[in-house]
């Protein structure tokens, strides 16, 4: 677990729409997109994409008996892992699962149940180990776990919804937005809003402005549009997110380089990268 005095944010799967296990993204991962937050002993982790599962791992090893797990929207590459999180099947764990714009389908659980039952998946959700909470929050929403320790949240702008979340620990955070589209006309005053003053942005920067062109309407936006993001909102660092899957490590690389010089405070998330905040 982490020092009651750090945020650690650990990356374990940063790929976008499918897992890519090529030998020609080994560098930088192909498992899709899971991202955990330690902080005063708490286990948060953003989406369950096929990454989950060394989340799961490092869980168990680690001795948590207790996580929550946000979900910016619940596409399938974003949930795939879920069964594979090694401590819904350990009895006495306790996982909080939130997400949002799922009401009008029956709910959170109902959706998750529906997601992983039979032909699709051969073990009902309802038989896991764990005690599962299931959360229909709003976006804009809070959610507290004390006076120190919080995630906000925030409506993006994705096909059937998504939600973007702020960690907050004392004097540092963390913010988690991926799968929006940025606004044609200026940069969206909701994401502005919830990352300003940020120590570490995590970007949906799927696409290049130049492949973006042709993806209009896709849901996603590029590192541009983070670098803008940054800009306008005073953030610290930039973390390049959600890669295609049709970009490799050499295509990867050409990215990393512009973007760093376009603004210095840039990194590319890689699988197993771990990055401190002291509070």
């Amino acid at each position: 677990m982490s020092n009651t005095n750090e945020m650690v944010v650990r990356f374990w799967g940063v790929r976008g729409s499918i897992p890519c296990a090529d030998s020609k993204y080994m560098r930088y991962g192909g498992d899709t997109s899971c991202v955990s937050v330690e902080a005063k002993g708490q286990l948060i982790i953003f989406d369950a994409g096929s990454g989950i599962r060394k989340a799961g791992l490092h869980a168990l090893a680690t001795g948590y008996q207790e996580s929550h797990l946000f979900l910016s929207h619940v596409h399938i590459d974003h949930i795939l892992g879920y069964p594979f999180y090694g401590p819904i099947w350990k009895k006495g764990h306790k996982l909080s699962v939130y997400a949002d714009h799922l009401k009008p389908y029956g709910g959170l659980q109902r959706t998750i149940f529906k997601a992983f039952e039979e032909p699709i998946f051969p073990v009902p959700m309802s038989k896991l180990s764990a005690t599962v909470a299931y959360h229909d929050i709003e976006s804009g929403q809070t959610i507290s776990f004390d006076e120190t320790l919080m995630v906000k949240s925030a409506p993006l702008n994705h096909p059937n919804g998504a939600t973007g979340y702020r960690v907050q620990y004392g004097k540092s955070s963390v913010c988690y937005i991926t799968d929006t589209e940025h606004l044609s006309d200026g940069v969206d005053p909701n994401i502005v809003n919830l990352i300003r003053g940020t120590d570490l942005l995590i970007y949906d920067s799927s696409y290049t402005d130049d492949e973006y062109v042709a993806k209009v309407s896709w849901g996603h936006s590029t590192w541009q549009e983070g670098v803008k993001l940054c800009k306008a909102a005073d953030v610290k660092q930039l973390c390049i997110f959600h890669h295609d899957p049709d970009h490799k490590d050499d295509v990867m690389d050409s990215i990393a380089r512009e973007a760093k010089e376009s603004w210095p405070n840039t990194i590319v998330a890689k699988q197993d990268l771990a990055v401190t905040f002291t509070k």
